[in-house]
This record gives structure tokens, C-alpha cells and sequence, in this order.
């Protein structure tokens, strides 16, 4: 299964935040951004701290797609 991060960009978008405020907003670092941003899994930590700044749940920002692979 592989992570899509669609929903947390649209979030951003609604609420008007830019990648690097939320960088500074949830304390995660450039690297976690990078990697989202090439739908690559993250710690759950780092969905955590964004759940946290954001105020929102886990469903609000991340999905999982069946990647076909078995």
C-alpha cells in the first residue's frame, strides 16, 4: 500500500498555509515534506505533529492506495 498525501495539500490550500509554515507550524523538517510531497511514506510521528497543527484527524490527511502488489 502506498501513502497519497492529495487530502493534506488540499487542506493547505483551504487554509491558505504554504509547505514551509507547516514545517515550522508541526515541527517536522524539509526532509518529511520531500517526502510526502513524492507520496513517500513518513513516521507516524511526523502525521502526528501535522494532525496536531492542523487540528484534524488522520483520514483528513493521508490516504492509502493498493498499489496492486502483493
Amino acid at each position: 500500500m502506498k501513502p497519497n498525501y492529495n487530502k493534506l495539500w488540499k487542506l493547505l490550500i483551504d487554509k491558505k498555509i504554504k509547505k514551509t509554515q507547516l514545517k515550522e507550524l508541526a515541527g517536522i523538517n524539509s526532509n518529511s515534506i520531500a517526502k510526502m510531497g513524492k507520496d513517500e511514506p513518513v513516521h507516524m510521528e511526523v502525521l502526528m505533529k501535522i494532525c496536531a497543527a492542523l487540528e484534524c484527524g488522520l483520514e483528513d490527511i493521508v490516504e492509502f492506495e493498493n498499489g496492486g502488489n502483493k
